[in-house]
């Protein structure tokens, strides 16, 4: 694995830890204001400052991690199970099956992805459940796209005609010899996925749309943008940890593309 990939994990395995531990590691209760110490800057008591409440922003930051985190991993879990029983329908059994989910693909990709996530949070209503929903009506479209592929490339092999041959089922010839070659393309996809999740979702609080009541990095930097002259410190840490953040799940999506994909190594080889 490469030193980036190797950065991208531990910033990976961090944030996750953050996540986890953030009541233990926050130095100060997230919620509880101060509005004599508003606007405060960094100071050993509150290490990344104060906002406009008095609140310490490391402990949100902190606390934010877990919203984040938790948007991330829960929507690409959904469009991960949506994408491959809808893509494994297309590619193995395809005809009526292929146009019908292809069309209703083709018809989600025609509308912008964070503007469809917007609409859908407004209706619904700004709440954790709600952006998992919204993020995940279109993250399954590329999971589909990517299993219906290896399935129309996969179904041809030999060795899966061999085990229609000898009277394997669809259902055993699915599970058991074609899906297994099918992970690490998805594991690949799913790294970037969690990383464009916790993208949507901080774009959704930014714009007042997401969870409520709940420290999340989007809503801390929307909170931020009329004090950038004045306390710049409001925007610039919870800016940083959701860049740090995307970063990281870029450089171990790059890794382990590199390392999975048989391509990518003999490429690397022949370099």
């Amino acid at each position: 694995m490469s030193l980036l990939a190797r950065v991208g994990l531990a910033i990976m395995a961090i944030t996750l830890l953050v996540a986890v531990a953030a009541p233990a590691l926050a130095p100060a209760n997230p919620d509880r204001q101060v509005l004599a110490e508003k606007f405060r800057g960094p100071s050993a008591e509150h290490p990344l400052g104060q906002d406009r409440s008095g609140r310490d922003i490391l402990s949100r930051i902190l606390y934010g991690a877990r919203v984040s985190m938790l948007v991330g991993i829960s929507t690409v879990a959904i469009s991960v199970l949506v994408g491959l029983f809808l893509g494994s329908l297309a590619g193995y059994f395809g005809k009526i099956a292929d146009e019908v989910i292809m069309r209703a693909i083709d018809i989600l990709q025609a509308f912008p992805g964070i503007l469809l996530a917007i609409a859908l949070t407004a209706i619904l209503g700004p709440s954790l459940r709600n952006i998992v929903f919204a993020l995940s009506a279109l993250g399954w479209v590329g999971y589909a796209r990517l299993v219906r592929g290896e399935f129309l490339k996969i179904r041809e092999m030999e060795y899966v005609s061999a085990a229609r041959a000898l009277g394997a089922g669809d259902s055993r010839i699915i599970l058991r010899h074609i899906l297994p070659n099918l992970w690490a393309p998805i594991i690949v996809q799913a790294t970037f996925g969690v990383a464009a999740a916790i993208l949507g979702e901080a774009s959704l609080s930014f714009l007042g749309l997401g969870a409520q009541g709940m420290p999340s990095w989007g809503g801390m930097l929307n909170e931020g943008i009329d004090y950038l002259f004045m306390a710049p410190h409001l925007s610039i840490f919870p800016g940083l940890a959701l860049m740090i953040t995307i970063l990281g799940l870029n450089f171990l999506g790059d890794g382990l593309r590199d390392r999975l994909d048989p391509r990518m190594r003999a490429f690397g080889s022949a370099g």
